[in-house]
Formats: structure tokens, sequence, C-alpha cells
């Protein structure tokens, strides 16, 4: 079980503002806690806030960031968010512990993450990893799972035949590589654009079929769920709105501009920017289209929580996995035009 007095220990959150607020019946405030400042990576949500999305559906949200997933399950748990957006693993590990955190609208509809070498390292594979050290950005992230769970389809157990180093994300990894502190990285989205921005050419290492694991989402207690249903159907039908608007061309350099309430650096170079919301279009889009936008696929959950057993990361199989996740919102959200 995560406690209480951890969360209050890392001191990165805001209490957050109780709701409904009196004397303002018809607004809902929530506070949203990321496991990191995304700008780009959550454009939706952005477009939500700055479109007007949020405010239709009488919700107000103040969003906060962490490091890493288990600090927003942390979160969730101690009363200090009302929504956060962990990774699958994270979740799991969570429920494996005995607490209800449920996954209701999947963001990263295709894996974040890359296992990356620099672009003259003499290996092509991840099993040439062998005996090596890989970096990561935080050292319980969704990202570790990801990782240990390519080693481990390959033979090779932490410990063992590789290890893990916490190095940070962005100019710390780059400090990395350029110490020669690691040999590869477990990087996302972002930090593959920020690591080529600053001079580093990689080479990703990841297996085709790991690509395919969806990425972090939006997730509530069961409590918050149960007692709250119309303020998710609210939040999540303004994120639909978000995205569509995202997708539409004509829209781009809105979208970009609307990030910056949430990552104003991101956007320091213009060109770094463009190519990085390209990416973030392509890991949002609907996997199935006929369901729409925050659809979570029952098989891509059964494959995450198997690779996670195999693994180790989760000591024994789920008691009833289905209830880790819902799409029970996703026509009400996927029907507002």
């Amino acid at each position: 079980m995560i406690s209480r007095r951890c969360l209050l220990a890392t001191g990165t959150l805001l209490a957050a503002l109780a709701f409904p607020v009196a004397g303002q019946a018809e607004t809902t405030r929530l506070t949203v806690v990321f496991p990191s400042p995304g700008g780009l990576g959550y454009y939706a949500f952005y477009n939500a806030i700055q479109e007007g999305y949020f405010a239709q559906e009488g919700i107000e949200v103040q969003a906060q960031s962490v490091n890493g997933s288990a600090q927003v399950i942390q979160a969730l748990l101690a009363g200090q968010a009302q929504i956060g957006h962990p990774g699958v693993a994270p979740v799991l590990n969570a429920r494996e512990g005995g607490e209800d955190i449920v996954y209701v609208y999947n963001t990263f509809t295709s894996s974040q993450f890359n296992i990356v070498v620099e672009g003259d390292a003499p290996y092509a594979s991840v099993q040439e990893l062998r005996g090596k050290v890989i970096g990561v950005g935080t050292a319980d992230g969704a990202e570790v799972a990801f990782a240990r769970s390519i080693f481990d389809a390959k033979g090779m157990k932490e410990g063992e035949d590789f290890r893990f180093l916490t190095v940070g994300e962005g100019g710390m990894a780059v400090a990395a590589f350029m110490q020669d502190s690691i040999d590869a990285y477990v990087s996302d989205t972002a930090g593959v654009a920020t690591l080529r921005l600053r001079g580093v050419d990689l080479k990703m290492l990841t297996p085709p079929e790991f690509k395919a694991y969806f990425g972090n989402g939006y997730a509530v207690t069961r409590a918050f769920l149960e007692s709250n249903p119309e303020t998710i159907e609210g939040f999540g039908r303004a994120l639909v709105k978000g995205s569509r608007f995202g997708f539409a061309p004509e829209n781009r350099e809105k979208t970009l501009e609307n990030a910056l309430v949430g990552n104003p650096q991101q956007l320091d170079d213009p060109d770094f920017a463009a190519a990085l919301m390209d990416t973030y279009l392509d890991l949002t889009a609907p996997q199935d289209k006929a369901q729409g936008f925050g659809y979570q696929r029952p098989e891509a959950w059964v494959r995450w929580h198997d690779t996670l057993v195999a693994s180790g990361d989760l000591d024994k199989p789920v008691d009833n996995l289905e209830a880790a996740y819902t799409n029970a919102f996703v026509p009400a959200w996927n029907a507002a035009q």
C-alpha cells in the first residue's frame, strides 16, 4: 500500500480544492495530476482548457505535475488530486497492493517509450545490451516496467544481465550519454526529440511487437468513479473535443499555442515543436475508429498484464483484470459534436 506520508513528503503538490465549491454550485473544481509537465503531450487537455470545453461542462481544472506515475497514484490515494494520468504498470502494481485505481480514458493508444542507443553504438538489438547499463528517467516510472518486460522477453534479468541507472531526463540524459555513464536509455517521446535536438544521434532498439503497448491514460479511484460519474462524463467529453480540435489541420497553430499553458519551453524551437506535435497526434489517434477517443482494448490490457506477470513486475496475476479499467463512458464522450 502506498502511504499518504510518502506523497506529502514530496512537497510537489498543492492541496486539491474541494468541490462543489460553496457559492459556485455549477462549477466542479478538479485537480489533475500528470507524471511530467507534458505540454504538447497533453494537447487535448490544454485545448479543452483554452477552447472552453471544460467550462462548457461546468468544470474548472488545476493541473499539477510530479515525478513519475507512482507519485500520480499517491496523489489520488492521498486525496490531493481527483484525476491522474499514470502508466499501466503502476496502476496494476497499485491494484496488486489492494488500491482500487481505475483507468477511465486511454490517451496514448500506442507505446510512448523506446529503448535507444547512440547512433554510432555497436548494438543492433536489445540482446546485445547484455551486461550493460540502461538509463531511465525515474526509478519507478512506467518506462522501467516497459523496458523490463522487453528484456524479460529476451531472457535477460535485471541485476544479472543488465542494470538500470536513474539519470533523469532531458539534459541529464544527454550528460549521461556524453559521460559514458549509460549504454542505452529508456526514453519517452519528448525525451527522444530532446536528445536529438541536443545533438545526440539515436538508434531505436525497441522490438516491433512492443511498440503496440498502449501508454498513459486518465485514472481515478473507484470511490471517485462511483460518486462522480457525471463529472467523469463531462471531463472526458471535453477531452474528446480537445482531441478533435487538435486533429483538425486548420487548428494546428492554435493547438501549439494552447500547449504553452502546460510547458512553454517545449515551443522554444518551432521545428522541434512541430515534429513533436506530429508524433503525439500519431500516438493519440484512436486504434479503433468505430469506438473513438478514450477507448481501451481489452486484449491490450491482457497483453500488458501477462507481460508484467512474466517479467516479475507483478508478483502474480491480478484478480479481475476487467476491474482495472472501464469503457462505460466512451460512447457518451464520442457522441458529443
